[in-house]
């Protein structure tokens, strides 16, 4: 399967192509002989029942009369003016009694009257098992396995009660051959359909493929760091395919026009003017947040405020100066030295992600003995902190509690 997979596109595109067509067409085909198959089953049986039924319910008052000679003619009747090959017409017909005994038949020769139906082979053995049952109207299909007929049963009944069993039987002779030619017309319409797609797939598969094989060697050879060449066949059209051309040939003459030192020149300027720009978005955003922490400087300097107050202007404090810090690594001159991690910084991640915590019905249980700075980096641990329990909030479970631990070692 593998060396099917590696064929060049020559063959694997008009291959893979060809074998869709015959797998599309064996499907269609199969689907119209399965379909053709059950209309005429199922015409067979509609105009058996049909037929069933009639001869049902003009069988019930003569066989409760016995008269055996009148319920002879009412089965003999259907068969009158019938085409010898017609599909509909019943190969035998069978009216049984309550003790399922032939009460009178099509066929006297060959089925006796009288005679016991489960007496008369396996085959009759079956299809007597399988009609015993209660008095209702409804038809029933009996094909039973390795069986060359198909029965058609209704009760004679009226009103509840049941004198016995008409039968219809038909002979699969007849409908097979019928379902052979319908389903050798299918073969034939998919076989002309083959015909006619599979060398416009092989055609337009090969005149796909050859262009594209020929760009695949032409790129390897870029790639080792030989010398690009044009093609020596043009492809004339302007589809995508022909675009593709187009770009190539544009890049081999740029590749010609280029070398190790302009594409080193190339990157410097454009490192340059990253850093040209990252250094002036870092100034434009330093500077209103340099003024929102003078301002809140005074703030604090007033006096007069209340201990909540003070904790939240500090947590703010603090935010800003994490996002200065953060801004201020874009700048290539800059050399940042981020404040020590403090037990100031644990009370704000437990802040910032409580109203996290409720919204999935979780509680944060901090346990720090941090009591003084630590020689931490603040930015790098309060993320890493607020990342670590934002993610076990977002796994724990309504109604469960998040725990974090923290103890300050000493290193060895």
């Amino acid at each position: 399967m593998r060396r099917l997979f590696n064929l060049s596109f020559r063959y694997k595109v008009p291959l893979w192509g060809s074998g869709l067509i015959v797998v599309a067409a064996l499907t269609v085909s199969a689907a119209l002989m399965a379909q053709a198959y059950d209309d005429l089953r199922n015409d067979l049986l509609t105009s058996s029942a049909s037929l069933a039924r009639t001869l049902a319910k003009n069988l019930f008052p003569v066989m409760l009369n016995d008269e055996v000679w009148r319920a002879y003619e009412i089965i003999r009747a259907p068969l009158h003016g019938e085409q010898a090959d017609d599909l509909i017409q019943p190969e035998m017909i069978l009216a049984l009694d309550q003790q399922q005994k032939v009460f009178v038949t099509t066929q006297p020769n060959g089925v006796p009257m009288l005679a016991d139906v489960r007496q008369l082979g396996a085959e009759y053995a079956q299809l007597a098992e399988r009609i015993a049952a209660p008095a209702t109207s409804e038809a029933a299909a009996v094909e039973l396995s390795g069986a060359h007929k198909i029965y058609v049963a209704v009760p004679i009944s009226d009103d509840g009660e049941r004198v016995g069993t008409v039968v219809i039987v038909h002979s699969k002779d007849k409908f097979l051959p019928r379902f052979r030619s319908k389903a050798l017309r299918a073969t034939l319409t998919g076989l002309l359909v083959l015909a006619l797609l599979l060398p416009i797939n092989w055609y337009w598969g090969q005149r796909m493929a050859i262009p594209i094989v020929q760009l695949a060697r032409s790129i390897g050879k870029v790639a080792q760091g030989r010398p690009a060449e044009a093609f020596s066949t043009a492809y004339p059209y302007q589809d995508e395919l022909g675009q593709l051309f187009e770009v190539y040939g544009m890049m081999v003459k740029a590749l010609q026009d280029k070398n190790l030192l302009e594409q080193e020149m190339i990157r410097s300027e454009r490192l340059a003017a990253i850093g040209r720009l990252s250094a002036g978005l870092a100034h434009e955003i330093n500077n209103p947040l340099g003024g929102m922490l003078i301002a809140l400087n005074n703030f604090k300097r007033r006096g007069g405020h209340d201990e909540r107050t003070l904790k939240t202007v500090a947590m703010i404090e603090r935010g800003l100066a994490q996002i200065k810090d953060s801004v201020s690594a874009m700048l290539v001159e800059a050399k940042v030295k981020s404040r020590n991690f403090g037990p100031q910084d644990i009370d704000d991640v437990h802040t910032l992600l409580t109203g996290e915590a409720h919204k999935r019905a979780v509680e944060i249980d901090i346990d720090s003995d941090l009591v003084a700075p630590l020689a931490l980096p603040a930015n790098l641990i309060r993320q890493i902190l607020m990342n670590l329990l934002l993610n076990a909030i977002q796994a724990a479970e309504e109604l469960s509690t998040v725990r974090c631990t923290m103890r300050k070692t000493r290193s060895a």
